[in-house]
């Protein structure tokens, strides 16, 4: 697959709901292409917000958004950027095959009505392939366990040849050998396709020797740097587990 990146620049970004309390306070963060960035933080402390705002989803009340160099709501094509949402929210009881779901990340590079080719073909069996799925590929995603539920999306993720790949909570729900194996494949995948990639979540612990930068946010960046260089561990007391 072709290596691409794409580049992150918030300036100085204020947001606030309709009659909410502001969610964002001049916030301020550069991604070069090609980084792996953590980005964790309390819940209600404005990490979903950031992405939204990275994805141009939303707008922001004050500064600047732009993705490789233009408001990122104005950013095309739309397909290079790829969201995986929490997995509570990814349909995963739906009756759709691995290679089903895999081959909707590279329709989606299409558009709607986009026919595949030959390539396309050639780029899911990688991609399902490169997540060690290949004996699965005609199974339900319903019968997988949650760690290979991940890596079909993954795979999906990776057929599209996003430039910036958002993960959002990715290992909720799974257990901690399955979302150490989840980290390493992410770093893996990395190294070899050089997409930018943003790792959101209230915790970083699965990807804290791996990421490039670790962002801290509540509600303004409090913390931009190695996750090495912070003073503290960060926990967020308000997350329960398990």
């Amino acid at each position: 697959m072709p290596l691409r990146a794409l580049d992150v620049q918030l300036e100085h970004v204020s947001f606030a709901y309709p009659g909410g309390a502001e969610a964002l306070s001049d916030v301020t963060m550069h991604v070069e292409p090609g980084e792996f960035v953590a980005i964790a933080g309390p819940n209600g402390g404005g990490k979903t917000t950031l992405v939204r705002i990275v994805l141009g989803l939303e707008r922001p009340r004050a500064g600047r958004a732009e993705l490789g160099g233009v408001p990122a709501y104005r950013y095309r094509p739309r397909a290079r950027i790829v969201y995986l949402a929490q997995r509570a929210q990814l349909g995963i009881e739906a009756p759709a095959t691995v290679r089903e779901v895999v081959t909707a990340g590279r329709a989606a590079a299409h558009g709607l009505f986009g026919r595949l080719d030959e390539r396309d073909r050639e780029l899911v069996a990688e991609a399902i392939e490169r997540v060690g799925l290949t004996q699965y590929a005609r199974t339900s995603l319903a019968r997988l366990s949650g760690g290979q539920q991940q890596r079909a999306f993954i795979a999906k993720a990776l057929a599209a040849e996003p430039e910036l790949l958002v993960l959002d909570e990715p290992t909720t729900g799974v257990d901690v050998d399955a979302q150490e194996a989840f980290a390493e494949l992410l770093a893996e995948l990395h190294r070899e396709t050089g997409t930018t990639i943003l790792y959101v979540s209230h915790e970083f612990g699965a990807v804290e020797s791996l990421v490039d930068r670790l962002v801290l946010v509540r509600r303004s960046i409090v913390f931009d740097g190695p996750p090495s260089d912070l003073a503290a561990g960060w926990h967020d007391p308000s997350h329960a587990h398990a």
